[in-house]
């Protein structure tokens, strides 16, 4: 049984790709530090904030899926950002695909669980 957003291996694959988002990110050029690189590491750290606010939200199906739309849409955009990075030539192309298509494993894991809430969502109790 999981017990928290962080034993799910959705979370955990969308972390390590933010993390690993961030360090390649460091090696950008400094022109790019307020623009891309601010918006790549947002939009990767927010698949998980919003996975994250999406769990504690599970008692609700419609807040859930809400939540997790969310994270999807963050997911997508990460993607944008990851082109930005190899079509500017900071990443190369075998780096830009690994992450694209490891954000395009979380996005199926997303919309699976959206499409397929109830094992996620939280049990009412019976009086």
């Amino acid at each position: 049984m999981i017990r928290g957003h962080e034993e799910l291996d959705t979370y955990k694959m969308a972390f390590a790709a933010a993390m690993r988002i961030f360090q390649l990110s460091k090696e950008f050029p400094a022109e790019e530090r307020y623009s891309l690189v601010d918006q790549i590491r947002r939009s990767a750290r927010s698949v998980c904030t919003n996975m994250a606010e999406g769990w504690r939200k599970r008692r609700y199906e419609a807040a859930f899926i809400s939540k997790l739309n969310d994270a999807e849409a963050e997911a997508a955009e990460t993607q944008i950002w990851i082109r930005f990075a190899v079509e500017c030539g900071y990443w190369d192309q075998d780096t830009g695909q690994v992450l694209h298509q490891t954000y395009d494993h979380i996005l199926g894991k997303l919309v699976h669980m959206m499409v397929y809430p109830r094992p996620w969502l939280m049990q009412r109790r019976s009086k």
